[in-house]
This record gives structure tokens, sequence and C-alpha cells, in this order.
């Protein structure tokens, strides 16, 4: 097993992602829509993983500080998705509160490597 497998804040990222791509799939998007929330979601695991694997402080901090603007990047998407009534309040609040606490987990790795 990997170092960033055993990350709390990697497998949160994991289920944000595999909730997005259920959401994906549940409603009507089109191409472009369902292929930004995918990709943006995927970077935040992935970029979490890359981060980890780096040796120097500001390379991994970095890689946080990308994972964490994928999460914004989301946000953003379930923002606009609410705002043209494509989910529901639930759904959009569901899935800010899970972004929230990644965001503050990615915040709190990138203020911990900036010293």
């Amino acid at each position: 097993m990997f170092e960033f497998q055993n990350l709390e804040v990697y497998k949160k990222a994991k289920a944000f992602h595999l909730e997005s791509k259920q959401l994906i799939q549940s409603i009507q998007l089109d191409k472009t829509t369902k292929d930004q929330l995918s990709r943006a979601s995927f970077s935040i695991a992935l970029n979490i993983a890359e981060g980890s694997g780096r040796f120097s402080k500001p390379d991994r901090r970095n890689f946080f500080i990308v994972s964490r603007g994928s999460v914004f990047e989301c946000v953003a998407i379930l923002d606009i998705l609410y705002d043209s009534n494509s989910i529901e309040e639930s759904t959009f609040n569901s899935f800010l509160k899970k972004a929230d606490e990644l965001s503050r987990i990615l915040y709190t790795m990138v203020k911990n490597l900036s010293n």
C-alpha cells in the first residue's frame, strides 16, 4: 500500500469523486459540464497522491494547492448547477459540506508545509 492511500484526506477525496460520478450519471448534463466536473473531482485525489510522493515541502505544497483549487472548481460547477435547477438544494448542500471539509484539510496541509 502507498502512504497516500492511508491519508484521510485522500479517502475523502476519493469518496467525493465517486459521488460526483454518481451525480453526473443520474442527471441530465451537457457533455462539457459532465467532463469538467468529472475531471475536477478526479484532480482532487490525484494531486493529493502525486503531492505525497514529492520530496520537497514546496513541491508537496504546490500539489496540495492545486488539489484545493480543484475543490473550488467543483463547488463553482455545483453552484451553477444549483442555480440552473439541475440539482436540488439538498444535493448541493451535501456536496458543499464535503467540499468545505476537503478545502479545510488541504488548507491546513498547505499551511503546515509553508513553514
